[in-house]
């Protein structure tokens, strides 16, 4: 599941997403658009400038900007950024796997192989997904079906 902490990045990103390109933005401005507190999104902004896909500057002019176009930076980097691996467990990520302690066969563990497919389909959206395509969505009625470049 994803955590506050992802949820407000990515609400973060689409915001910088949003600014005309060489404009910044103070943290301030981001956390009230977003309502976001702002001591939480000093870290979490912290966290994606040293994964690379923001900058700051401070002082007059300073703020916050994409590192990269929206266009560029796909969903799921940040939100293994934030969140850490996609997989719902350790057995079925690619990044981080480890096996289960008390799976003697995990070739043939149904839980495993489901959260397979749970982690492929995951993966398939955010990995397909960029800051620009998110940013550009249309509100949509909640249940409506979106479909996805895969």
């Amino acid at each position: 599941m994803l955590t506050n902490k992802g949820k407000y990045g990515l609400k973060a990103l689409v915001h910088l997403a949003g600014l005309p390109p060489g404009a910044r933005i103070g943290v301030a401005e981001v956390a009230a658009a977003n309502n976001i507190p702002k001591k939480f999104l000093d870290a979490i902004l912290g966290e994606l400038r040293n994964a690379g896909l923001v900058h700051s500057r401070k002082g007059p002019g300073g703020g916050y900007a994409l590192a990269r176009p929206p266009e560029e930076i796909r969903v799921g980097h940040a939100v293994r950024v934030l969140d850490g691996p996609l997989a719902p467990f350790p057995c079925a990520s690619r990044t981080a796997y480890r096996p289960c302690d008390d799976c003697p066969d995990e070739g043939a563990c149904a839980v495993r192989l489901v959260m397979l497919e749970v982690r492929n389909s995951i993966a398939g959206v955010l990995d397909t997904l960029t800051l620009a395509q998110m940013r550009d969505r249309p509100a949509a009625d909640e249940g409506a079906s979106l479909t996805y470049q895969i």
